[in-house]
Order: structure tokens, then sequence, then C-alpha cells
């Protein structure tokens, strides 16, 4: 007896469901996989810019924290006397910071990393030439990258 309503719930709710696909237009199908492949896409795309976007400041903030690394290091020569080193630490440090910057969209924060490339490879080029940089540069430069971080 209850095999039989079973089958007889089963064919009734099948001949529901088809009458129900029945009555929709095909088109109407087509449009709903249409928009779920549009919002897959649209979705794939936001979170790949999001990985990039992750993947971008991730490099940008190890390049400042080697960068303030370098300058620590810099500034504790420049303290020793050892102005060779020192210039090689700061030119280092340049070198850390544009490449961090290599390939990134231009925007504010990128032009503040650049410029800051630029007054290390100035002061780098003073100590160089045997001019006295002071400590207080080294400083200004520590707290511009300590800045930036905090971004």
């Amino acid at each position: 007896m209850w095999k039989f309503v079973a089958a007889l719930a089963l064919v009734a709710m099948s001949f529901g469901l088809g009458f129900y696909f029945g009555q929709r237009p095909v088109g109407t199908l087509q449009q709903t996989v249409s928009d779920l492949q549009q919002s897959l896409k649209d979705t794939s795309r936001n979170i790949f810019d999001t990985t990039m976007g992750i993947e971008r400041d991730l490099r940008r903030r190890q390049g400042l924290i080697d960068t303030k690394s370098r300058v620590v290091q810099a500034k504790s020569e420049l303290f020793d006397k050892n102005f060779g080193e020192a210039a090689t630490q700061l030119g280092e440090a340049a070198e850390t910071l544009e490449n961090a910057t290599k390939g990134a969209k231009q925007d504010e924060s990128i032009l503040a990393l650049r410029a800051l490339t630029g007054t290390l490879r100035e002061v780098r080029l003073e100590l160089s030439m045997g001019k006295p940089v002071s400590m207080k540069k080294l400083d200004d430069i520590q707290r511009e990258v300590d800045r930036q971080l905090n971004k």
C-alpha cells in the first residue's frame, strides 16, 4: 500500500515539475544561465583584483621594512664613522625601495616612495663624495619610512 502511495506521489511530482518547466520559455532559462556566467566572471575578476592588490601592498610593505632596516644600519655605520659602509647601506635601501615600486600603478603613495628613493640616493651620493651628513637627515628619512609604513 505504501509503495503504491509513494509511486503515485512520485508520478504526481514528476508531472508537476514537467508542467512547471514546460510552461517556462527556453529563453528564460538561457538568460538565467547567461546571467550566472556573467556573475561568475565578475566575481572571479574581483577576487583576482583583490588578490593582486594584497600582493602589491605586501611587496610595498616588505620593501619599506627592508629599507628601514638598511637606514638604521646606515645610521649605525655613520655613528661608527664608517662612511663607506653607510653609503653602501643607503644605496641598497634605495635599490630595495625601487624594486618594491617597480611595475606599480602611479598613485600618491608610489610617488612618495619614489621621492624617498631619490632622497636616499642623494644622501648616499653626499656620503660617497665625503661630505658630512647629519644624523638628523637620516632620522627624517627613517620617520618618512615609518609614515609610509603606517599608511
